[in-house]
């Protein structure tokens, strides 16, 4: 019999494997928290290629329920929740049979603490009785809805998205007013949803950033040169809006510059999932969409330069974490770098600007020996401050 104490978890979807941003936060937050307390892990599935991952997590849980998440219904719940007033989010997020579980499992095993990641999933919980509730945003998730908002021509799809900014942000502070605790990824995203508090509310805000498997992202561990050209790479889910946009605005305003320049390198766009607007992009000349793969550290490694031009984002970019653990330079937008510590050095390959990204890009490809230093300053700076362990650690001592 454990003596451990019993912490309900409850994960928007589930939180392996962690190859995309949300997963690798939660993945690595649930397996640091199973070694003090017995997890009741509850979360949706959205990818049937994800049910493979169910043995995966039985290591790290006490018991758990995994439940499929369509998300054309999902959807369809989220605009009729609409109605009620509701921010899209939390109808797509529910189910009845995933709050009958909760429900349960709270009473059967005696649980008095929860874990909430994301915000969406805090509504199973809101009239639970536990004596510690802590939700874990990562970012300020509504302000995420305010930018797709400024940035879409769509009118109708301009409303829907300033419904959601409005209601979510509201519901975020509902849930900051009745948890005990709420972190987010970086004190740059705890100060600015800090501001839209009060006093009282802003007490209860902390953060901690997301941390890296080093062992894991060791460029002296990973396979074979995955492409056989000279290349610079992009590393993201592709059907996530932000990815999408960054990669659209780098192949149009940045890309053109760099090709004159280099006309037989290369631009690797690696990530699952790729819409039909990036797919497009591998008609280009020298652009090339992988798609889903295996292991995306080969291509990190031996591209000559990782680039992370994101103009829409909130909280730590995991992709220029794991960039810099993999021994590369990183040139990046302002928006990629928020909330990262960089070195000093790294710091000069920050810009918003497309002609003065594919002056850095230009500047560290004419540079072999400045890349191989700098990659390997980021790799022991990532060392230094960004160990899953050490950061999980400040989450772990808010739950007691």
């Amino acid at each position: 019999m454990s003596n451990k104490e019993p912490l309900l978890f409850l994960c928007h979807r589930i939180p392996f494997p962690p190859n995309k941003g949300d997963k690798i936060r939660s993945f690595n937050i649930l397996k640091q928290l199973a070694g003090q307390y017995d997890i009741y892990l509850a979360a949706f599935v959205d990818d049937d290629n994800d049910w493979q991952y169910e043995r995966d997590l039985q290591p790290y849980c006490k018991e758990m329920s995994l439940l499929p998440l369509n998300p054309l219904w999902g959807k369809v719940r989220g605009l009729l929740g609409m109605l009620l007033g509701k921010p899209i989010s939390l109808p797509y997020f529910f189910s009845s049979q995933l709050q009958q579980w909760v429900t349960a499992k709270i009473r059967s095993a005696g649980i008095k603490k929860a874990f909430v990641y994301s915000s969406a999933m805090a509504q199973y919980i809101e009239k639970a009785t536990l004596d510690k509730r802590v939700a874990d945003f990562v970012d300020v998730d509504s302000d995420k809805w305010r930018q797709y908002a400024e940035k879409t021509a769509n009118p109708l799809m301009k409303l829907v998205y300033r419904w959601e900014y409005r209601t979510l942000a509201a519901y975020e502070k509902k849930i900051t007013a009745a948890f005990d605790a709420v972190t987010l990824v970086s004190e740059d995203e705890a100060g600015f949803f800090r501001e839209q508090l009060t006093a009282e509310l802003a007490a209860k805000v902390d953060a901690f950033p997301n941390g890296v498997d080093g062992e894991f992202f060791n460029p002296d561990t990973c396979g074979p040169r995955p492409i056989a050209d000279n290349y610079l790479v992009f590393t993201g889910a592709m059907d996530y809006w932000a990815n999408v946009d960054a990669v659209l605005w780098f192949v149009e305003h940045v890309w053109p510059v760099i090709h004159k320049q280099h006309p037989a390198l290369k631009f690797a766009i690696v990530g699952g999932n790729p819409t039909d607007k990036v797919k497009a992009l591998a008609r280009r000349e020298n652009i090339l969409v992988t798609g889903r793969v295996e292991d995306i550290r080969p291509y990190i490694k031996h591209a000559q330069l990782a680039v992370a031009p994101l103009r829409i984002a909130r909280g730590i970019q995991n992709k220029v974490l794991e960039a810099m653990a993999m021994q590369q330079a990183v040139v990046m937008t302002s928006m990629a770098a928020e909330g990262i510590r960089l070195p000093a050095n790294q710091q000069t390959l920050v810009t918003d600007e497309a002609d003065l990204f594919a002056a850095s890009c230009l500047e560290m490809l004419s540079q072999p020996d400045k890349i191989a230093a700098l990659g390997q300053e980021n790799r022991e700076w990532i060392a230094r401050h960004y160990q899953w362990q050490a950061v999980v650690e400040k989450l772990a001592a808010v739950l007691k």
